[in-house]
């Protein structure tokens, strides 16, 4: 009889914990995904009334700097899912005070002044008025007829920049700037550096400063979160604007697939991840904005069947719960994000009531992920 008790009980037990997991990793639903991306959103409209008022940091920079295209490529996503007159006015109007034009001008050759650009390309193919593209096709056609493929010396760009070239190849029904963006990939990928992707690892060093003999206090490699996930944003986007018989496509999916496998193990008890993805004591603890990245790309490939569900499901909702909990404020505002840097000393201290010197890409991130996790299948 003792034996049948204790049977019981274990059985019970089991099933109880077994109903746990289910319960923890139970997708969010639409309802309640839109609601906190429409309060987030919200609190930065408000906080910024005017799109094409500059920032003040410790320098004064235009508001179409990479820090604002983030947000708004956010932004566009929530459009996406939940359409309102409202988000389009107020990128338009971002986009037309800054004359739909590039910080550096259409000479640059910065990833970073170049990602507005997908915005108003994303804008053009709403109303196709032809000054809302006129200056960043230029901006990549320049660039594509100097030859010169180096430009992409640090991995944040891969995000900036790829997107750029797959939104003017499918407009233009052009393979020229799917070729383009791969020469500049791969020139990061494999000789920047001596290649700034480690496939036995499948992270990315940030820039050559920190390819080895660089090494964490811990003695392993430094691979930094949102770095990482700035990669994970440029394969997501990129394959998802590209055709399917797009030149290349295979070493994108190949690529962001490892490194989808190599970040499950990376997350934190939380559902987080650090800032510094191998040394959890290197400024560790909660950060927002890699954890976003990662979320968007874990979701998409759900939603496209290109990755298991059982494997990435539990991990990316288990995060974007955490994000909701603990980083989402009563005001909209976002916490735990880290500021604007290179590594996980920058933008430090971390917390839940630190605010980053640009509070715009953060939750340009976190509404990217939201954006996959509204479509997730319940």
């Amino acid at each position: 009889m003792k034996n049948k008790i204790k049977l019981s009980s274990t059985i019970f037990i089991g099933s109880l914990f077994c109903f746990m997991q289910l319960q923890a990793q139970k997708t969010p639903s639409k309802s309640s995904v839109l609601k906190v991306m429409k309060s987030t959103n919200n609190y930065f409209m408000q906080t910024w009334p005017d799109p094409g008022l500059a920032i003040k940091t410790n320098i004064v920079r235009p508001s179409n700097i990479w820090t604002r295209a983030v947000y708004y490529e956010g932004l566009m996503g929530l459009n996406s899912v939940k359409p309102h007159k409202d988000y389009y006015d107020y990128a338009v109007d971002w986009g037309q005070k800054h004359k739909w034009g590039l910080r550096g001008g259409v000479s640059t050759r910065n990833g970073d002044n170049q990602a507005c650009g997908q915005t108003y390309i994303d804008l053009y193919n709403i109303d196709q008025q032809p000054e809302r593209i006129k200056d960043i096709k230029e901006s990549m056609d320049l660039m594509m007829k100097s030859g010169k493929i180096d430009d992409w010396t640090w991995i944040d760009a891969l995000q900036m920049g790829m997107p750029v070239f797959a939104k003017l190849g499918v407009l233009y029904k052009n393979d020229a700037y799917f070729e383009y963006m791969y020469k500049m990939y791969m020139h990061s990928k494999t000789v920047e550096g001596g290649g700034l992707y480690n496939a036995q690892e499948g992270l990315w060093w940030r820039d050559k400063d920190f390819v080895p003999p660089y090494k964490e206090p811990n003695g392993k490699n430094c691979y930094w979160s949102r770095g990482n996930g700035w990669v994970i944003a440029a394969f997501v986007r990129v394959l998802d604007i590209m055709p399917e018989n797009a030149p290349h496509r295979d070493e994108y999916l190949k690529t962001y697939q490892e490194m989808l496998a190599a970040l499950v193990p990376l997350q934190r008890t939380d559902g987080f991840w650090n800032v510094s993805l191998h040394d959890a004591d290197h400024f560790g603890g909660k950060e927002t904005s890699g954890t976003a990245l990662f979320v968007y790309g874990m979701a998409w490939g759900i939603n496209k069947g290109l990755i298991s569900s059982a494997t990435y499901k539990p991990v990316l909702v288990k995060a974007w719960d955490a994000m909701v909990k603990d980083a989402v404020q009563k005001d909209g505002s976002l916490g735990y994000v880290q500021g604007t840097g290179k590594e996980p000393k920058d933008g430090q201290p971390v917390t839940v009531s630190s605010r980053p010197d640009f509070e715009d890409y953060g939750l340009g991130c976190f509404l990217l992920a939201g954006t996959e996790v509204a479509k997730m299948k319940k």
